[in-house]
């Protein structure tokens, strides 16, 4: 049987919307490869996940010699070497005190366990999120999450979370065409939610550091200065959701770190591990305290091949100039097509950091009435010139530019001149 009639009969794939019509056959560094020959230049890593490129050799050498050695112990129930290398690694490159993590396999999973230590920690049980946020799939997280999309059908959801508006400067809640200004005013909004939204028993606040799925929306790095001293004046942690915006994506290891503001919690996943399943959440020493015998578990996180995986591409990261690479050829790709707006009718805003960028498609910039038809073309088109980028954003109309972080000068520009295209060519028939 052919993969897609495999996929039609035997996997659960009601959820996505639509599949790329490509089959992988192989993937190298920042080319997919389909079963039909086709090569394609990946500008969507996998949703963020290969940001040291697909197969990276450090990574792949790193894995494949762990598996000679074991592949599974339970890194809760015997020391496992690696992961006691991984959580040290983790400590050095996180910002200010977090020095104590936990592995878990994924993202939600993550995200759950640093909830469930706030509370453990704090003794308060509720939580407050961002509108437009994105924390995962499980029903914890669909909780904090302020998608309506991501979260329909799925409820009743937990109970004890409010919501603060996103400093989503495009589409300012509050009006502001300036983004220190919206990012001001949302920030300072926190204490309405907290005083009126709230029982005022609220463990944490937790915000991605650039939030993904809601469209690549960038705080001005006032913002979070500007939360973080009401959540210490409130004593309330604060949990950074790094995700998808950590490990060099953004130009720096971590989104957060552009704020130049210290979370008590921080959870990761997707880039840690390069594609190996992996994720982690890290805490101070005395949050770390906080969990007791029988609190919490996992038996397939930390797995020791997945860990040697991360180390290795920690250690390709910092010694082969990814981050760095990441902030150059971002700032290239967002240069140019802030230039190209001006002059195209359909591209309401350019944003991102580093290697995490959108383009938000409009069909008219005085309305700014989001163009989820257009964004879904030229995916499309994309595709067939031979670039995959990602679509998302609350509307669903903002393309995601997020490839991995060795992507070259030439293959920057390469992209760039495929979008003009496109785009024009959108333009006109809009």
């Amino acid at each position: 049987m052919k993969t897609k009639e495999l996929y039609d009969q035997y996997l659960i794939t009601g959820m996505v919307a639509g599949f790329e019509p490509i089959e992988v056959a192989s993937a190298s560094g920042t080319t997919m490869t389909g079963t039909d020959g086709a090569k394609y230049l990946d500008c969507f890593s996998g949703i963020a996940v290969t940001n040291a490129g697909h197969g990276h050799p450090k990574v792949i050498a790193a894995a494949k010699a762990q598996i000679d050695k074991f592949v599974h112990c339970c890194t809760y129930v015997y020391y496992n070497p690696v992961a006691g290398e991984l959580a040290k690694k983790l400590a050095e490159i996180t910002p200010g005190k977090l020095q104590k993590s936990f592995f878990g396999n994924g993202g939600a999973e993550a995200i759950e366990g640093a909830l469930r230590i706030a509370r453990h920690f704090t003794g308060k049980h509720e939580f407050v999120a961002l509108m437009q946020s994105f924390h995962g799939r499980s029903n914890a997280t669909l909780s904090i999450t302020g998608n309506r999309a991501r979260k329909k059908n799925g409820g009743p959801y937990a109970t004890g979370v409010a919501f603060a508006p996103a400093p989503y400067a495009y589409r300012c809640p509050f009006g502001s065409k300036d983004d220190k200004e919206c990012a001001a005013r949302s920030a300072e909004y926190l204490r309405d939610v907290l005083r009126y939204s709230t029982a005022g028993d609220v463990a944490a606040f937790i915000a991605e550091g650039v939030m993904g799925e809601g469209g690549i929306i960038v705080p001005h790095p006032d913002y979070f200065k500007l939360v973080k001293k009401i959540l210490e004046e409130e004593g309330i942690l604060f949990i950074a959701d790094e995700v998808q915006s950590g490990f060099g994506r953004t130009g720096k290891m971590f989104g957060i770190e552009h704020s130049g503001v210290e979370p008590e919690i921080m959870t990761m996943a997707k880039g840690i591990a390069d594609g190996f399943p992996l994720s982690a959440f890290i805490v101070r020493e005395d949050i770390a305290n906080a969990f007791k015998p029988g609190d919490h578990l996992s038996t397939f996180g930390g797995s020791p091949v997945s860990c040697a995986a991360a180390l290795a591409n920690i250690e390709a990261m910092q010694s082969e100039g990814m981050v760095k690479n990441a902030e150059v050829r971002g700032k290239q790709i967002m240069d140019r097509m802030r230039k190209f707006q001006d002059t195209c009718k359909i591209l309401g805003d350019v944003r991102g950091l580093g290697l995490m960028i959108g383009l938000e498609l409009v069909k008219d910039k005085k309305t700014k009435e989001p163009a989820a038809d257009l964004a879904k073309q030229t995916r499309k088109l994309g595709r067939e010139a031979g670039i995959l980028f990602g679509v998302g954003g609350s509307f669903g109309n903002v393309i995601r530019i997020q490839p991995p972080l060795t992507l070259t000068e030439a293959e920057a520009a390469k992209v760039c001149d495929v979008l003009e295209k496109i785009l024009k060519e959108a333009a006109k028939a809009a």
